[in-house]
């Protein structure tokens, strides 16, 4: 056997299916195929379940999965320490996007960051990704993400991670300039209990800001009337504009709304906040490259005041 094979077998276990294991792996469906095949041929035994509609470890498959991944992080263990006497950092770093932030957010220049970072370390490679909140943290917790910058809908980050606070502004809502709720005209706020029955455009489910949404309703007994859901605020904005219902978004830069031609109230009682953090595991990232990554992302990415009450734990 081989660490090829070994990879390609902790893949494709992960993965629970043969092509999304190829697809991770930039590689042939059939090579992939090929090459567990093989090692279960070199074992004497089958460690893969072919036979339903997903692919399930046998109980030979599931004793082994945790010497195969031990395997695999030794001699990424060797690879580093060798890095290190060469004063040269590779390796794979991920990074995951919710959805519509890059286009979003203004506080932050993540290009530059990103630039900077590969013209130090050409050797590193890195990949991007755009999910749900929800489905990041999932993705930190289980070691497929490195980093990510996500929404947060509570006060605090789950157990087992950590982050930095980016963003922390006041949630409005943005109607069309001839919406009712515009009365009297001066009007710059509007409690949370007005929305009640009005339809709703929102971040899809598993967003930070969603949830936030979601959770506030239901302390105040109601339930969201959800008539559209996008992931950019920004298009939100513009169905909100062309009188389709109101924008729950985080507040827009000075002149972006009169530009969108929507007029923005501030939600109150309660007053809520849209929140974007970095967020990464507690233990750390498991390589030297995302441990440096995210040094550098900790370092260059605008941070607000204090009070934000994310706990910010060092790695």
């Amino acid at each position: 056997m081989d660490i090829r094979q070994l990879r390609y077998f902790v893949t494709v276990a992960e993965e629970a299916n043969f092509t999304r294991a190829a697809a991770r792996l930039h590689l042939a469906q059939p090579g992939v195929s090929a090459q567990v095949r093989q090692l279960e041929k070199e074992l004497g035994h089958p460690l893969l379940d072919r036979s339903g509609r997903s692919v399930t470890l046998t109980e030979v498959g599931e004793a082994v999965l945790p010497y195969a991944r031990a395997a695999l992080s030794s001699v990424e263990a060797v690879r580093q320490i060798a890095d290190e006497f060469t004063g040269l950092l590779r390796g794979h770093v991920t990074l995951g996007l919710v959805s519509g932030a890059a286009a979003a957010t203004q506080e932050f220049d993540l290009a530059a960051v990103l630039a900077s970072f590969h013209e130090d370390h050409p050797q590193v490679e890195i990949a991007l990704t755009e999910d749900t909140s929800e489905r990041m943290l999932t993705a930190l917790n289980r070691g497929e993400l490195d980093i990510a910058v996500i929404g947060l809908a509570d006060e605090e980050p789950p157990p087992g991670i950590s982050a930095q606070l980016l963003v922390d502004e006041p949630l409005v809502a943005g109607v069309a300039p001839d919406d009712p709720v515009l009365t009297p005209p001066e009007r710059t706020s509007i409690p949370l209990a007005e929305l009640r029955g009005r339809p709703l455009i929102s971040l899809p489910r598993g967003t930070g800001l969603r949830g936030v949404l979601d959770r506030a309703c239901g302390q105040a007994a109601f339930q969201p009337r959800i008539a559209f859901e996008a992931a950019a605020p920004l298009f939100l904005a513009q169905l909100a504009a062309r009188g389709l219902g109101v924008a729950v978004i985080p507040a827009l830069p000075a002149g972006a709304a009169a530009a969108f031609g929507l007029r923005t109230l501030e939600i109150t009682e309660p007053r809520l906040r849209g929140r974007v953090a970095l967020a990464w595991r507690t233990d750390g990232p498991s390589s030297p490259a995302a441990t440096v990554f995210l040094d550098l992302l900790r370092t260059n990415l605008t941070a607000p005041g204090e009070g934000t009450g994310a706990r910010t734990d060092a790695p």
